[in-house]
């Protein structure tokens, strides 16, 4: 282009502010609601992320690794008198939150386990597995509620793999999944399989949203329940991706909780300063799996906000403030499960 094809100077100057005019008559001015949600994803920015797309790790499964850790997750086979799974106690048919909503769940001898069962949903997301983070990842959860005795009690790992073995429809699915091993079905094949499953176990709700961008996700109700839940404190505990399980503490932290006598990591760690220390249990999908606390001792969420405030903050919230942290709690939950 020369010199006399560009615009005199008040021919530019004019285009550009008939191009700001229309700018502006398309694209209004953001409302002070806008403004004030914009400013309060940023504050939220700060203690929280989005479930990504994938989970870590789990670039490395196969399709044949999932495919057979989904199968299995569903096998009874894989406890005592063929009459448990994994899906027993961590419930994902249906539209149900990766739990059974059982203060405690039994097992193969119908005796009940001393802790609740927590959600397999985002589990990956999780810094550890069990409530006490003696699992350092899914393959080592997998493998400990078979061989636990209240559980699915198979006697040895010996007995599980001649189980899986003897069901002969599993042959080519573990070699497809394991392609390089020269016995494809073992226990440890086993557990790795399940965990390949279970990382694809991810979750969107309306606060991934609002994270990304998208103000109107929502509602007044539910924003100003999460600018209560950042300014009482709660995103101290409950934060990163998952609103939780990146981090231990001690239940009770503020007044002490005399409600249960489980000692926590201390079983772990010999401890004694790891007494009644719990991993921080994730909040995403925390309205669908009920009941809460390590014990499974309270029935709402309503409740368990109550009590955490207490037992953690040292705060007494009052009925409305409650209201709006469980109407911000809503918004964790799964748009497929909600």
């Amino acid at each position: 282009m020369s010199t006399t094809d560009l615009p005199s100077g008040r021919q530019f100057f004019t285009r550009t502010a008939l191009a700001s005019a229309l700018v502006l008559s398309i694209a209004p001015p953001a409302s002070a609601a806008e403004i004030d949600a914009a400013a309060l994803r940023a504050q939220a920015l700060a203690q929280f992320q989005p479930v990504p797309a994938r989970a870590p790790g789990s670039e490395r499964d196969t399709p044949a690794q999932i495919d057979l850790g989904r199968r299995l997750y569903f096998e009874a086979a894989l406890s005592l008198d063929n009459s448990q799974s994994c899906n027993s106690c961590h419930r994902i048919d249906s539209r149900l939150g990766g739990v059974d909503n059982l203060p405690t769940s039994p097992g193969v001898k119908g005796e009940n386990g001393s802790r609740n069962s927590p959600t397999v949903l985002n589990a990956a997301l999780q810094m550890a597995q069990f409530w006490d983070g003696r699992a350092a990842d899914l393959a080592e959860q997998a493998k400990g509620p078979v061989l636990n005795p209240v559980e699915m009690a198979m006697p040895d790992e010996a007995t599980v793999v001649a189980r899986l073995l003897a069901k002969h429809e599993y042959d080519a699915a573990f070699a497809a999944a394991f392609p390089d091993a020269s016995d494809p079905i073992s226990y440890d094949a086993m557990a790795s399989a399940i965990a390949a499953f279970e990382r694809t176990l991810l979750t969107h709700d309306r606060f991934d949203d609002f994270l990304g961008g998208d103000l109107a996700a929502l509602d007044d109700v539910e924003r100003a329940g999460l600018k209560t839940f950042l300014d009482a404190g709660c995103a101290a505990c409950h934060n990163g991706v998952a609103l939780g399980g990146n981090s231990y503490m001690k239940l009770g932290l503020v007044k002490p909780y005399s409600a249960s006598d489980d000692s926590g990591r201390e079983q772990v760690t010999g401890n004694p300063a790891d007494r009644q220390v719990f991993k921080t249990p994730m909040l995403r999908n925390i309205a669908l799996t009920a009941p809460y606390f390590h014990n499974g001792q309270v029935a709402t969420l309503d409740a368990a906000v109550r009590q955490m405030a207490e037992y953690q903050l040292g705060r007494t919230l009052d009925d409305r403030q409650v209201a709006q942290i469980v109407a911000f709690l809503n918004t964790l939950t799964d748009k497929q499960r909600g």
